[in-house]
Order: C-alpha cells, then sequence, then structure tokens
C-alpha cells in the first residue's frame, strides 16, 4: 500500500493490512484490528438513514465484536465492581481530553493514544461532586467538569472515515420536564439530530432498501419500532427537546469542519443505564466540502 503525494520522492509505504499483519488481540479494538477483522457493515449514508428511521436499535456494533466487548466487560465488573464504576474512576477523565482511546480522533488534535485495553491503568479520577449551580439536565454550556468527550472503545460498524465518539455526563441527557404529549415518545425512540450538511437527511423511507446490511442481525420492517408522526406541534417538542445537545455538538463539530449524526439512546438500548451519554457520528469534511458549505452559509447572510 502506498500514499502517493505530488512529488515522487515523497511516497510513504505503508505495511499492508491483513490477519498475519494485524494479530487479533483481546479488549478494545485498534483502528487496524477494525479494519481487517471487523470491516464497516454500513455506509454513511445508511447510518443516517437508520438514525433518522425513527428506531435508533437499527444501529449495531459488528456481531464478533460484541462478543469481544461481552467477554472484555466481565473481567472490567470483577476489577471495578461495575461498568458505571470503570467509566466514572478510571476511563472518564472528566474534563480533560481523551487520552486513553486506541482510536485517534481529528477532533482537537488529539495525541496518540494510549494502550487502556486491559483497563489496568493507575490514573483514577474522583467522580465529580455536582456544583450546587449545575443545571437539572445537560445543557450546550455544561461545565467542563461535568462532561467527558472520548472516542468509543467499542465503536458501531461505521466506515473507517466515520469517527463514533461519545459525550458522557452526569447529568441526564434527557430533559426531566419533558411535555406529557411527547414524553412516551421520547422515552421510547430517544433524540437524534443531524449537523453540518447542506442537505436534508436521509428519509427513513429508505429503510427497506437497505435492510439486507442487516440482514445477520434478523432485523425486519415489522420489528421495528417506531413511532408515529405526531403533530406539527409535537413535532417542535421532540426537536426542542434535543436542542441543548445539537448546539453542544455544533459547538465541539464546528459545521464548516464536520458532519455529524447524533443520538440519545432511549432507555430500552442503553448499555450503560446509569450515565448519561449521547452518541456522535462525526465526518470530517474535505477542504471542498467545507469551502462549500461557507459559500451557504454566506448565501444565507450568516
Amino acid at each position: 500500500m502506498t500514499v502517493e503525494s505530488a512529488d515522487p520522492r515523497d511516497i510513504i509505504y505503508l505495511p499492508a493490512l491483513d490477519s498475519e499483519s494485524v494479530p487479533l488481540r483481546t479488549g478494545p479494538p485498534t483502528k487496524e484490528e477494525l479494519l481487517v477483522h471487523y470491516p464497516a457493515r454500513f455506509t454513511w449514508t445508511q447510518l443516517k438513514t437508520f438514525v433518522n428511521s425513527g428506531d435508533l436499535g437499527l444501529l449495531k456494533r459488528d456481531k464478533k465484536l460484541q462478543v469481544r466487548y461481552e467477554t472484555w466487560a466481565v473481567g472490567i465488573r470483577e476489577k471495578y465492581g461495575s461498568m458505571v464504576n470503570y467509566l466514572t474512576t478510571y476511563r472518564l477523565q472528566w474534563g480533560q481530553p481523551d487520552r486513553l482511546s486506541l482510536l485517534a480522533s481529528s477532533l482537537d488534535g488529539l495525541t496518540a493514544p494510549q494502550d487502556n485495553s486491559n483497563a489496568t491503568g493507575t490514573q483514577q479520577v474522583p467522580e465529580p461532586a455536582t456544583p450546587p449551580q449545575a443545571p437539572q439536565y445537560f445543557t450546550a454550556d455544561i461545565p467542563r467538569e461535568l462532561i467527558s468527550i472520548i472516542m468509543n472503545d467499542w465503536p458501531y460498524s461505521v466506515p473507517p472515515e466515520i469517527e463514533h465518539a461519545l459525550i458522557w455526563t452526569k447529568m441526564p441527557m434527557i430533559p426531566l420536564d419533558l411535555p406529557a404529549s411527547v414524553k412516551p415518545r421520547i422515552l421510547q425512540d430517544g433524540l437524534w439530530g443531524f449537523t453540518g450538511s447542506t442537505t436534508p437527511p436521509p428519509s427513513p423511507s429508505l429503510v427497506p432498501t437497505f435492510l439486507p446490511a442487516l440482514a445477520d442481525w434478523g432485523v425486519t420492517m415489522d420489528k421495528l419500532i417506531v413511532s408515529a408522526r405526531g403533530t406539527d406541534e409535537e413535532e417542535k417538542l421532540v426537536r426542542g427537546a434535543g436542542k441543548e445537545i445539537e448546539t453542544f455538538v455544533k459547538t465541539k463539530w464546528v459545521e464548516h469542519e464536520w458532519e455529524t449524526a447524533w443520538f440519545v439512546n432511549p432507555p430500552r438500548l442503553q448499555s450503560v443505564p446509569g450515565l448519561a451519554h449521547a452518541h456522535v457520528f462525526a465526518r470530517h469534511k474535505s477542504y471542498e466540502e467545507s469551502a462549500a458549505w461557507q459559500l451557504t452559509q454566506d448565501g444565507r447572510g450568516l
């Protein structure tokens, strides 16, 4: 494999990635392991369609990687007592950049990650106390010591160009005072949104077209859990429930550089229900895309 440049003398030769050069390990996977042993099952368009489908349960982790995760989680619970304890006292470096992930990010110029595959580190971080003036739920200006933004050590099956990040927080992600007319729907479906795109997200009507990609999970249309569309006022209330999260995402993953699909799983889909978090699928834009985005904003007078 080669990476070419304008000057042939600058050609960089990279070793080929295969099962021999990238042996399987235990614990969280490396980028190379994901590429070789757990190749992406979904395209970016499919992921956005699944997010917008109304059933976030369509988003999947590779089945073999899921087995690896469950094996790793047994050891974590034995050592830390619970997954929440592991996260709050070790993995989540509250208010600090993510320096423990094996999966590097283009966001904020993170340095080379360290190996935390067996969670043997000693960088214990006390769980932050909730300040008296803290909001009742997650807000766009939440104090940084109450959040931890990290790469997902166990990402869903996303293409190599997509980063799967997590926003962990001490505060509830879903507002506590949801309007009664939409509360059951949000608690069943969760919240989601899209940023940084010049076109609308893919229509949920595309889901049947993409069902073959979900065949290994036995997904069929009759198994989807989707709420019926509400009134215009109810749709506005649902969007409003995720406004603070979306504003935060736009601030962190600035729209002229990133396109994102973000979501908060409903309780029925949360793997760590004791600690609130949002998922962010983020794609770093090319220079041409960034320029095109800026033109659209200039045209709007923004």
